[in-house]
């Protein structure tokens, strides 16, 4: 019997979508900070390589599995980069164009209205929000995880506004005007 190479295995066309698959009962099964790469990569009957070759990271995968529009992998460094005293409309701008968009809002409001009747994808959404994006910015900027949290809290508190509830003017504002009225809040987290 001969040991098989590197590369693509064979079987199914749709290795990506399996991988994906077994990813969401992982998560599912042991939430984000418990699930590994080497067991997604078990439970997809693949190697870990092939894994990392489709998702170069853990967040990748979560935010493919859940189909998140927020990928920290092009998330953070969007954030950090730039004028300190820049963060604040950064991030406003940020969420506008990601939850503008139908095809990006909508994974991530179901996945927040599952996160507000579901314990275990309150725990999944937890646990991904504060360890793969919120800390890494708090570290990044040097700023306290509470006051990241608080940030996030506000922007939370936002889409819920605009796009769950559907409050007006919230929900039909021109984005411009909320970035001039959010960005100088959030901006006070960053730089106190």
């Amino acid at each position: 019997m001969s040991k098989r190479g590197p590369g693509r295995r064979p079987g199914s066309a749709d290795t990506r979508g399996e991988i994906l698959t077994a990813a969401r009962r992982v998560f599912a099964e042991k939430g984000f900070d418990k699930a590994t790469v080497r067991g997604i990569a078990r439970e997809a009957n693949v190697d870990p390589a092939l894994v990392h070759h489709y998702f170069a990271t853990k967040e990748g995968i979560f935010a493919a599995a859940m189909r998140l529009p927020l990928n920290p992998e092009t998330i953070l460094p969007e954030l950090l980069e730039g004028p300190r005293e820049e963060v604040g409309e950064r991030l406003v701008r940020l969420l506008l164009r990601v939850t503008a968009a139908p095809e990006t809002r909508e994974p991530m409001v179901a996945l927040l209205r599952s996160a507000m009747t579901n314990e275990q994808a309150q725990a999944m959404f937890r646990e991904f929000i504060t360890n793969a994006l919120l800390f890494k910015v708090a570290n990044g900027l040097g700023v306290p995880h509470l006051r990241i949290e608080a940030a996030f809290a506000q922007m939370f508190g936002v889409v819920m506004a605009r796009y769950v509830l559907k409050l007006e003017p919230m929900a039909s504002a021109d984005p411009e005007e909320l970035v001039a009225l959010l960005a100088p809040t959030l901006q006070r987290y960053f730089t106190g």
